[in-house]
């Protein structure tokens, strides 16, 4: 089985290797600093640390794994002026639409075909039932290729019941990449991303070997650490050790 390699770069965002892919998640290359209420939502977003690696330090890209579009601290103003150059984005169908080429957008259980990988969105919540009215829509991604471990990307996802029907779909999956932290905002009383425990309990349920955990560290309103995650998969050998900037073989 070909190897899969990591490279953490902050919050959401990190450099996977994969099957004769270089495939970036959720771009957020901007220096700390505060986003204002540009979309209307009357959150404001704080981000505290800068990219582990600099857009100069990536190297080619052949496609990005956009969770959604809507939110700062997913897609940020240096992430969008990088979409914009790079050849390929998979996203939400409404970023498709929003964003316009080299964006695709997908439905849920899509399947798109890049190189010898077969990249398929899956659903995501982000946040409690009843929250896409206020947030918009999310997607997941399920990674398949010959010979190369079967990887999900569970993007900016809240709901264990999602993580269930893509099991269900997916009965196989090898490595999990988690978006955890329990991302918190005033306006909605419930963690919009995977808590701690929840990553736990969604890596059982697919039975993984590996779990990425991203999305826990760079910005205020992530209410839990990687510490707590840490916490979470103690004694299971499953968490794995991704240090910021530096690549990692699975």
């Amino acid at each position: 089985m070909s190897t899969l390699t990591v490279t953490y770069v902050g919050g959401p965002t990190a450099l996977l290797e994969y099957a004769g892919l270089r495939i970036l998640l959720d771009p957020t290359f901007d220096s700390p600093r505060e986003y204002g209420d540009g979309d209307g939502d009357g959150e404001t977003l704080v981000k505290t640390a800068a990219p582990g690696v600099s857009i100069d330090e990536l190297g080619a890209i052949d496609v990005v794994l956009l969770s959604h579009h809507e939110h700062d601290d997913n897609l940020d103003s240096a992430g969008r002026e990088l979409v914009r150059r790079l050849p390929l984005t998979l996203s939400t169908a409404k970023a498709g639409a929003d964003l316009g080429r080299p964006v695709i957008g997908l439905d849920t259980w899509e399947a798109h075909r890049v190189g010898d990988v077969t990249v398929t969105a899956v659903p995501a919540l982000h946040g409690p039932p009843g929250a896409e009215r206020l947030v918009g829509p999310v997607i997941g991604f399920v990674l398949e290729a010959t010979d190369s471990p079967t990887v999900y990307v569970s993007g900016d996802n809240a709901s264990l019941e999602l993580v269930r029907q893509i099991g269900d779909r997916f009965p196989e999956v090898d490595v999990a990449v988690l978006f955890a932290g329990a991302a918190r905002v005033p306006s909605i009383d419930a963690p919009l991303t995977l808590t701690s425990a929840d990553a736990a309990t969604a890596a059982s349920i697919l039975g993984v070997t590996r779990v990425v955990g991203l999305h826990t560290e760079d910005w205020k309103h992530f209410s839990e650490t990687r510490a707590d995650l840490e916490a979470a998969f103690a004694g299971t050998g499953l968490l794995v050790d991704t240090p910021r900037g530096v690549r990692v073989s699975l």
